[in-house]
């Protein structure tokens, strides 16, 4: 519940101010349609005819992003942002490399000790493993495990299946649209990549690494929380979690600019 109030409160917000934004000339097609993107590109070359409702935005700066929808590296100067893609840009895809050090930096940010810090004392606060103990001990033992799942599926999802299957499991922001358009499209690309080759095709990285990470759980946490049911839960918030997360990254430039009147 508390991931979905995040999300609608975001939504609230991003559509509250979304209607001040006046329509500008057409911007460039999000990845996915490589085929369209030379007519994009060109300034006088009409939209396709068939995707009359192409997001417009104003006129773009020379890294092909869209003006006011620049994604930062960091949102409130804690939250990593290393693997959004400003709307409008179409960066080449992340060599092996790239994406490691993605990996990386999203698995030892120091936020992420803060995120699973705050996580894990929640679930002992709960007992949400009565095997794992209370207080100190138990705090502990809810740390570590914590970790090891955030960080292996990072490196699943950003590095090692990407590398393999060639998907790119950077999040292409939309930045223009319907708000409900918008949250849609961020919500979807746990189920929707692009490959290296700028084709959507099904998010294999994100579905299969995240059920890879939690096959691995099993080998450390306790045999009585080790059944389909819990399984599927914690599977299901952890894509759950990635789909927020995209939507939280979404609508960020316009929370920035018309909420803390941050401008890029």
């Amino acid at each position: 519940m508390r991931l979905f109030a995040i999300l609608f409160w975001t939504l609230f917000v991003a559509s509250a101010y979304a209607q001040q934004e006046a329509p500008g000339p057409a911007q460039p097609l999000a990845p996915g349609l490589p085929a369209s993107l030379p007519q994009a590109q060109s300034p006088t070359a009409p939209q396709p005819a068939n995707l009359p409702d192409a997001p417009t935005a104003p006129a773009a700066k020379s890294s092909g992003a869209i003006v006011g929808q620049q994604q930062p590296k960091r949102i409130l100067g804690l939250v990593p942002n290393y693997r959004a893609v400003s709307a409008g840009a179409i960066p080449p895809p992340p060599t092996s490399r790239e994406a490691f050090g993605i990996a990386t930096e999203n698995s030892f940010d120091y936020s992420s000790f803060v995120f699973v810090g705050v996580t894990s004392l929640m679930a002992e606060g709960s007992d949400s493993h009565p095997q794992l103990g209370k207080g100190p001990a138990g705090f502990w033992g809810y740390t570590w495990r914590g970790f090891i799942d955030k960080t292996d599926g990072n490196y699943l999802v950003i590095w090692a299946l990407p590398t393999i299957l060639h998907e790119d499991e950077r999040y292409f922001a939309k930045g223009q649209g319907g708000i409900w358009k918008r949250a849609i499209y961020a919500g979807s690309r746990v189920l929707i990549t692009p490959n290296y080759q700028g084709h959507n095709t099904f998010n294999t990285s994100e579905i299969l690494g995240r059920g890879i990470a939690q096959g691995i759980s099993l080998a450390y946490y306790p045999t009585a929380d080790q059944n389909l049911g819990d399984l599927s839960e914690k599977y299901g918030y952890a894509i759950g979690r990635d789909a927020l997360t995209n939507a939280f990254r979404e609508f960020w430039p316009d929370i920035a600019k018309h909420v803390l009147h941050r401008h890029s």
